[in-house]
């Protein structure tokens, strides 16, 4: 069965132990920054969850609205900056950063929900010296025996965990943007995130930081949860948007990403689908059938988006 291809990225180390939060954790300042594309309603209910953060002296949460036009919101204990000039999340990360002047910046997607402690789990222990990004845990959002075939599906397969990226190995692993720390000073040498593309921006700002001779750690402890696709378009759409990405990162990273030809492709998915069917009728598995079903539409999503889309997008 070939490797589903992903955008690549490198280096890892391998990840902590999970453990309480400590109360005395001694950490440096953190800029929370989280890109975010929306309604009125989706936003503030962003904004409710990132107030729950636990907050020192020195620290900032920061909401970058990244749509057309600004949206409208009231006051709050958590601004947001409109930074809808480039349509990329990487365009509203860098615009957030700037605003921010902490030791380090947090990276987190909009349909994530953190605990409180985050902050102290990403210090706890103490980074080396050298170490560029960590790597925090992504948690795809758990669902019933009985959910909806995609959502089902996101929490079988663990579509956002770190694992899909770090699995690449020693060279290519690399953690997502969904949840992970940076170094301000790393992120400033090598000029932050690539704006103009659409995906892949977090492989290929971890290849830079490696190149500049940054580490990456990880920190599984750190963790947020990922809100599932519900939706089958929801799934393909971020898929070949992945797919775009991996191209991209292919043609500028000659070997980072694993590819397979299309026949090759297309043989696995058939022998997925019709081998898993019978799996799932031999064990009467509900499970075994998503997967069945749903594994190859996400390989071919993702090749799709490779063939065919540009990972590359304008400023508005």
């Amino acid at each position: 069965m070939p490797t589903l291809p992903h955008p690549a990225g490198v280096r890892s180390v391998p990840p902590g132990v999970d453990r309480p939060r400590l109360p005395a954790v001694q950490r440096p300042s953190v800029d929370v920054i989280v890109p975010f594309k929306g309604s009125p309603a989706a936003l503030a209910d962003l904004r409710r969850r990132l107030g729950g953060l636990s907050l020192r002296p020195g620290d900032t949460a920061l909401v970058v609205d990244n749509g057309p036009d600004p949206v409208p919101v009231p006051d709050g204990p958590v601004p947001v900056h409109w930074a809808g000039q480039v349509p990329t999340p990487a365009f509203a990360r860098n615009a957030g950063a700037r605003r921010g002047s902490a030791d380090w910046l947090v990276f987190c997607d909009a349909d994530t929900n953190a605990p409180p402690g985050l902050l102290d789990h990403y210090f706890d222990p103490p980074p080396a010296a050298r170490t560029g990004l960590i790597g925090g845990g992504v948690l795809d959002e758990p669902v019933p025996a009985d959910a909806g075939v995609v959502a089902r599906y996101g929490h079988l397969r663990g579509v956002m965990s770190q694992e899909q990226t770090f699995d690449f190995g020693d060279r290519w692993g690399y953690p997502k943007t969904a949840n992970v720390a940076c170094r301000r000073a790393a992120f400033e040498q090598v000029g932050g995130f690539t704006e103009q593309i659409r995906a892949a921006e977090d492989a290929d700002l971890t290849y830079r930081l490696r190149a500049a001779g940054w580490e990456v750690e990880r920190r599984e402890h750190a963790s947020v949860v990922h809100s599932s696709r519900t939706t089958l378009r929801g799934l393909v759409v971020q898929q070949a948007l992945w797919g775009a990405g991996g191209a991209w990162v292919a043609k500028r990273y000659p070997g980072s990403v694993p590819l397979v030809n299309q026949a090759s492709l297309l043989r696995w998915a058939l022998s997925t689908t019709f081998g898993g069917f019978a799996r799932a009728v031999r064990e009467r598995s509900r499970d075994a059938a998503i997967m069945a079903v749903m594994r190859p539409v996400e390989a071919l999503a993702w090749e799709f988006g490779r063939r065919l889309l540009s990972n590359e997008r304008e400023a508005r």
